[in-house]
């Protein structure tokens, strides 16, 4: 597993839930927690990961105000946008598609990695 794959199994995660200690994820990735942090530290710039202080509750955590699916259409708006692109052409209907597709993207991986 490389960097990126075992960022994105980090992600996941953490998704699932929500909060985790350091050293249980060092010892369930296989890496020190040094390679951890460094993880960390990097999903951090993406996505929004805390770091908790404490004994008994420290750890990462995801923040409390992200909701993983916030940023996806209803399939009432991919249905108006699907109807859309069809009346589109050119650089217009590539341009919806394109938009389309990372939506459709997005909302599959958020379904699985943060349900």
């Amino acid at each position: 597993m490389g960097a990126g794959e075992r960022r994105l199994a980090i992600w996941q995660t953490l998704c699932l839930r929500r909060h985790d200690t350091v050293a249980n994820l060092a010892s369930e990735f296989n890496v020190s927690k040094r390679t951890l942090y460094y993880d960390v530290q990097f999903l951090s710039l993406i996505y929004p990961i805390e770091s908790v202080r404490g004994r008994y509750y420290g750890g990462i955590k995801i923040s409390d105000w992200y909701t993983p699916n916030s940023n996806s259409f209803t399939p009432a708006q991919m249905e108006l946008l699907l109807r859309l692109q069809k009346t589109l052409s050119g650089n217009d209907a590539i341009i919806m598609m394109s938009i389309i597709n990372i939506f459709s993207w997005r909302n599959s991986n958020r379904k699985q990695a943060c349900r």
